[in-house]
């Protein structure tokens, strides 16, 4: 049965409670700001996904609008982000833009069901090194992405491939237009100093005027988005059912699934980070069923995959924004920006966007993590560099996929490793550890300390079997075992039966009730065999 609350947008549940006049105004500025900041982003990011600039500005019309209207989270700013450019672009190479729809279309139905199967809590606990690794293969290959543009050189198409990509590049470097160059070094010195000037202007848009107008004024011999693109909309498309059979669903389901685990990583990600900056608590549930709703509806009106921004939701925070009214503000400023100045954004310089990216990769790799991590231990450091030599050599979602099992085996084998397997034998009765009880000649109690899941059956049936004494009766007790699952009852049923087999009583004592629940369902040990203490287990 469904929560309601769980499942109630944050805007709703705030103009229930009422949102007060000064935080409006506050809400009002922080998203025009952040809707600036969100312009040159949402057109960066489609070109280096391989799609028209206009796709980026309706998915962060569209897309950021019904992610901050019916999301989980207060603050939280949703649109196009650098995480998709490598999926994004490796789709629409494969199948062209008409799969990428379909393809981010589907991805809207998994994330809801996702949300509806409250799923958002697992997505949480993905660990920090494969995160890491990911994140800064992404920031290395939209890296790579931009140096064509960057240097201005003429290398026709690219490869796909990431050192495909590195051989053209120096292959053709005696093409490299030096104007290029010196505007993508202003654009990146301008964006990182902006706001050490004054944070009322964002330093990517004042990075994109600079750009443009001293291309302009100066007729510089740049390539620009009219050069390549020609003219951009102004308009926001009417809405289109994409054609979906199941021929195509059997196609594009892969890169659907990439889209949507990469999309509801992302968001609960930036929720999460959006928390700690307001001591609030995001509802992951929720979010996820915005973040489905806002792809599907991203993929009617002809855009691109949208998730949570980290970066833009940390420029709303710190602007003031504390209710989804900021980012809503940020998606009709955007509509607002597009009606207006559509014609003029065909003048950006491609190497201006390529500065602009640039910075964006390097705030997107998490640098520091990836240090910490490496020097952490060893288990880790090999989730990490797996990860990131994945994504960046292959593909990124083996690269998750590769990463969540090999993270799963890491767990594993370390709650194998913190697994206790105490055995007492006390031939001259002396008390038993925690209770001052004496253990009769003849009993060896073997008492687990950690689940008995597959992944610590097998050693703990090594560890019994090791035993050289032969007992008249042991004792296994398991008191402080969680849970029990079907490894670990058939590992415990092949060893019962083993001592039954050479005449030695087997007593299973203080199993908790869904242990005991799972013991006796499967027939492990009669009920008569089963002691609800120690002192009972003792005197049978």
């Amino acid at each position: 049965m469904l929560n309601i609350k769980e499942y109630t947008p944050k805007l709703f549940t705030l103009l229930k409670d009422g949102i007060g006049k000064e935080q409006v105004f506050k809400d009002i500025s922080s998203g025009v700001i952040v809707g600036i900041v969100a312009l040159p982003l949402a057109i960066a990011f489609a070109i280096a996904s391989g799609v028209s600039p206009e796709k980026g500005l309706v998915t962060a019309v569209v897309a950021g609008f019904l992610i901050s209207a019916l999301g989980g989270s207060k603050v939280q700013i949703g649109g196009p982000t650098g995480a998709f450019i490598v999926i994004v672009y490796g789709i629409v190479q494969q199948y062209g833009y008409n799969g990428l729809v379909i393809s981010t279309f589907l991805a809207g139905f998994i994330i809801i069901l996702l949300g509806l199967a409250r799923l958002g809590n697992l997505l949480k606990f993905i660990p920090h090194s494969l995160i890491v690794g990911f994140t800064s293969g992404i920031a290395i290959i939209i890296f790579t992405s931009q140096i064509k543009d960057f240097l201005g050189l003429q290398t026709g198409a690219l490869p796909a491939e990431f050192l495909g990509k590195w051989e053209a590049f120096f292959q053709n470097i005696q093409t490299v237009n030096f104007y290029a160059v010196g505007v993508a070094i202003v654009t990146i010195l301008v964006t990182l100093y902006t706001k050490k000037i004054t944070t009322r202007v964002p330093g990517p848009f004042l990075a994109i005027l600079v750009g443009t107008l001293a291309v302009q004024v100066f007729q510089l011999p740049v390539e620009t988005i009219a050069s390549k693109f020609g003219q951009i909309s102004g308009a926001i498309p009417a809405p289109r059912l994409p054609k979906v059979d199941f021929e195509t669903i059997q196609h594009l389901i892969e890169p659907a699934f990439a889209i949507a685990l990469l999309g509801a990583i992302e968001s609960l990600l930036s929720a999460a980070v959006a928390d700690g900056m307001i001591g609030g608590r995001h509802r992951s549930n929720m979010e996820l069923v915005a973040q489905g709703i806002a792809n599907i509806a991203s993929a009617l009106f002809g855009g691109i995959p949208a998730t949570g921004a980290i970066a833009r939701t940390a420029t709303n925070v710190k602007n003031g924004g504390r209710t989804p009214i900021a980012g809503i503000t940020h998606a009709v400023t955007l509509l607002l920006i597009m009606l207006v100045f559509a014609p003029y954004a065909k003048l950006i310089p491609l190497s201006c966007l390529a500065g602009i990216l640039i910075v964006v990769a390097y705030n997107m790799g998490e640098w520091h993590s990836f240090a910490s991590v490496l020097r952490s231990n060893r288990y880790d450091a090999l989730i990490l560099l797996t990860t990131f030599i994945l994504t960046i050599f292959f593909d990124l979602v083996i690269a998750i996929e590769i990463g969540v099992v090999l993270s799963s085996f890491v767990f594993m084998k370390r709650m194998s490793d913190i697994a206790q397997f105490n055995l007492l034998e006390d031939p001259q009765a002396q008390p038993l550890l925690d209770e001052n009880l004496a253990i009769p000649p003849g009993v060896l109690i073997h008492e687990i300390n950690s689940p008995l899941f597959f992944g610590v059956a097998q050693r703990f049936q090594e560890t019994l079997s090791e035993i050289n004494v032969k007992p008249k009766k042991i004792i296994i007790r398991m008191r402080s075992v969680p849970f029990i699952d079907a490894t670990g009852i058939y590992r415990l049923k092949e060893i019962i039966n083993s001592y039954e087999n050479r005449n030695i009583d087997v007593v299973i004592s203080e199993p908790g009730r869904e242990v005991l629940r799972s013991i006796l369902s499967n027939g492990v040990i009669p009920r008569s065999q089963i002691a609800v203490d120690i002192e009972t287990a003792l005197g049978k």
